[in-house]
């Protein structure tokens, strides 16, 4: 255990309490960010989106082929169950 600023020994669960807190404060905070964004900056969030959507397919389709491996085992693994 350490010690807080009192001398006072401190628990595992005065640490959760503490990142609880701060995790409640962010998302607070994240919403009304969220909020202010869309609501006033709504014709710059719309003009902007088509083009975020297209940016997301290459990024998607580098990011989710990250884990299949290479693509030439894909075609391997077929030959070899038509074989058996």
């Amino acid at each position: 255990m350490t010690e807080n600023t009192t001398g006072k020994p401190v628990g595992p669960m005065q640490h959760t309490h503490h990142q609880r807190r701060l995790n409640w404060g962010w998302w607070i905070f994240a919403a009304a960010a969220l909020f202010y964004l869309l609501s006033e900056h709504r014709a710059h969030f719309f003009g902007v989106l088509p083009w975020l959507i297209l940016l997301a397919c290459p990024l998607m389709h580098l990011f989710m082929h990250h884990g299949h491996g290479e693509h030439g085992q894909h075609a391997k693994d077929s030959n070899a169950k038509d074989e058996k």
